[in-house]
């Protein structure tokens, strides 16, 4: 059984590095044509939202966003699901400060999206501190028009 205070972090850091997007650098290739660049920057504007939606504790639009086979890895190694982060985001025991959002590149593969950035991020869960640098991998699907995030994995830095 996953403790929920594991859980509750993992939201957080997911939550707090996917939606820190608004300082994510966005350095389109020369390569890219125009319909790459606009779903780049729909990547980056799902990441932007993401991050408001953790300050704001916003398990809606997780509920959205996440697809029914998202599977997320915590930086302690524990796999956590959909409902699982939807129970923990709106059980109110996460909480963030702030997160910082830099180093964002999005690399396209046809209707997938990869994310890989860093984040500094200040918060609690359950009380105790989580706050500092990680670095995390988010997978976008586009599936039926819509952008959906299928992975999420959190690695905490120095």
């Amino acid at each position: 059984m996953i403790d929920n205070r594991i859980v509750l972090l993992f939201c957080v850091l997911a939550a707090l590095l996917a939606f820190s997007a608004q300082h994510g650098a966005l350095h389109p290739r020369p390569g890219f044509d125009s319909g790459d660049q606009e779903t780049i920057r729909q990547i980056v504007d799902m990441e932007r939202q993401a991050k408001e939606a953790s300050l704001r504790r916003d398990a809606d639009f997780s509920l959205r966003i996440l697809a029914a086979d998202y599977v997320a890895i915590t930086p302690l190694g524990q796999v956590t699901t959909k409902e699982e982060t939807i129970s923990a985001r709106r059980s109110g025991q996460l909480r963030y400060e702030s997160m910082n959002v830099t180093d964002m590149v999005v690399r396209l593969y046809g209707e997938t999206a990869v994310v890989t950035a860093r984040a500094d991020v200040k918060g609690h869960q359950l009380g105790e501190d989580f706050s500092g640098p990680y670095r995390y991998t988010r997978v976008w699907v586009r599936r039926g028009g819509h952008w959906q995030t299928v992975s999420y994995q959190a690695t905490v830095t120095q």
